[in-house]
């Protein structure tokens, strides 16, 4: 009888994760609206609970910070002719916020600037306006975020995932909700737009767009999402090697590749003349805005960004050796020369994973080697990274915590450590999910005890480092000697990361090449 039972009992378990597998593969296969709804309900209350909190700059004059800036630009835009957004003069000083982003950014304020003057008309008064922080006129500048985010960045994520998942062969079907949510509750992303206060949900938006059109072969939609994400942050460019590479590659096997190059490059010039036709009126209009859009003047970086400028300049001094444009050569020399790499591997073995890695290790090379880096700029990296978070599930983990922990100093000026602890907390929660977590000792029994106790070391150093930062005043003659720590620590990451990624990414060719035999052998 004892056994009977014991036999009965498995048998129920046995049904019963069966039935889990079936309504798994259900809610997966037949599901993705309703778990991709779900989570991004779930993703915009997180967004809206954040924008509670200070913004960049706060009540702090007279130039006040990024969320000032956005506000101004509506002004501008909304009260002056479009041929004299980017000229300065008596109504439009440039020294106070100037546009310094692309046309596509310049429309956007002035949709935005509708918004705001059809409720709250002062807080878009030209000249009367600036430092303006009614309560109302905040809740509006939030909303225009939150709506950026709903109507461009969702909408964007939910093709992809589409695209992505509509193969049987891509991936653990099982992963898709995962996925979703390490897409939308990327907390960098959110303390950014929603806490100190920026729109980077519509290029990053347009960016995953075109490359859901790219995974989807329709490389002129592809290119002309591309070229809006350009022409809105000129940071955009970060993903242009990538974008080049593959497209390339894919029209080199094609028939006709003179032709298909030709179609691109035709879109391309069709989007960017009709973006910039107000300022194609004359040369010196076009060189006013790209001059506003390459503000050399700043330095090759600013404040203390973890990339390889700012964090060698412990040792040497680049800004004292060097002219700006001795700096701007070496800069895009390393960029090219780090680029290359990854942009030779799709030109000669295209494809859907390695488009990805690309996207990945030519945002991160312009991260580390380009001029005029900021501690934002990670969101560019972070990006593709996120779409790869099911193939780099334990490096993607270590990824985001060392880029929330690049912009910790910028946060804490803010005043935003409680929305960065919350969300901290948040993403690792939904990062270890009951399956992730019985993955994660699977993985953990199976990997080197060395590497385990590097990383809880390092784990712990940042920790460390945070409480350090926040109790301790550091010396008179060193005061930045704390964001010089962090910074250290998470470049060394990220060029641990950058080494695998690439390694990764060539890895591929090695299937490509036996995918092409094989076609050929049929």
């Amino acid at each position: 009888m004892e056994k009977k039972g014991k036999k009965k009992v498995l048998k129920d378990k046995a049904d019963a994760v069966n039935d889990d597998d079936d309504l798994c593969w259900w809610f997966v296969h037949k599901g993705i609206e309703s778990s991709f709804l779900c989570i991004a309900v779930f993703g915009l209350l997180v967004r809206a609970t954040v924008s509670l909190h200070p913004y960049s700059g706060a009540g702090n004059p007279p130039k006040f910070g990024d969320y000032e800036a956005q506000r101004h630009w509506m002004e501008i835009t909304l009260n002056l002719p479009v041929k004299e957004w980017y000229h300065n003069s008596t109504n439009n000083d440039l020294s106070y916020w100037g546009l310094d982003y692309p046309p596509l950014t310049a429309y956007q304020s002035y949709v935005h600037g509708i918004f705001l003057r059809y409720f709250e008309p002062a807080s878009v008064s030209l000249f009367n306006s600036r430092g303006y922080e009614s309560y109302l006129g905040k809740q509006l500048m939030r909303w225009t975020v939150l709506s950026s985010d709903a109507l461009i960045f969702f909408p964007a994520v939910l093709y992809f995932l589409f695209v992505y998942y509509g193969n049987h062969s891509s991936g653990r079907k099982s992963d898709v909700a995962w996925h979703i949510a390490m897409i939308l509750i990327n907390p960098c992303l959110i303390l950014i737009d929603h806490g100190h206060f920026q729109y980077n949900c519509i290029s990053l938006g347009l960016t995953i767009g075109a490359i859901a059109a790219v995974l989807a072969h329709k490389d002129l939609v592809a290119s002309v999402l591309f070229c809006l994400s350009l022409n809105h942050k000129q940071m955009s460019a970060y993903f242009a090697p990538a974008f080049f590479s593959h497209l390339l590659g894919n029209c080199l096997k094609r028939k006709n590749p003179v032709l298909e190059v030709s179609k691109l490059g035709l879109v391309v010039l069709g989007t960017f003349t009709i973006i910039w036709w107000p300022y194609l009126h004359s040369r010196d209009t076009v060189l006013e805005v790209l001059f506003r859009l390459a503000p050399f003047e700043r330095g090759i970086y600013e404040d203390y960004v973890a990339n390889f400028w700012c964090t060698t300049s412990i040792l040497i001094k680049w800004k004292r050796l060097f002219a700006t444009q001795s700096l701007k050569f070496l800069s895009l020399v390393a960029t090219v020369l780090t680029c290359l790499p990854s942009m030779v591997q799709q030109i000669l073995a295209p494809s859907r994973k390695g488009f990805l890695y690309g996207l990945l290790n030519s945002s991160f090379s312009f991260y580390l080697f380009s001029f005029q880096v900021h501690e934002k700029s990670i969101l560019l990296p972070l990006l593709p990274a996120s779409l790869l978070a099911t193939e780099l599930r334990g490096p993607f983990k270590l990824l985001m915590h060392y880029a929330l922990f690049s912009m910790f100093p910028l946060l804490w000026r803010d005043k935003l450590i409680i929305p960065y602890v919350a969300l901290y907390a948040l993403f690792f929660l939904l990062y270890f999910t009951p399956s992730r977590r019985r993955e994660a000792k699977i993985h953990h029994s199976t990997t080197l005890t060395g590497l385990s106790i590097l990383l809880t070391f390092l784990y712990l150093c940042s920790l460390l480092l945070h409480i350090i930062y926040l109790t301790i005043h550091p010396p008179k003659k060193y005061p930045f000697l704390f964001e010089a720590m962090i910074m250290l620590l998470c470049f060394s990451h990220f060029v641990l990361f950058v080494f695998y990624t690439n390694a990764r990414q060539w890895m591929l060719s090695g299937q490509y090449t036996s995918k092409v035999k094989e076609k050929k052998l049929n």
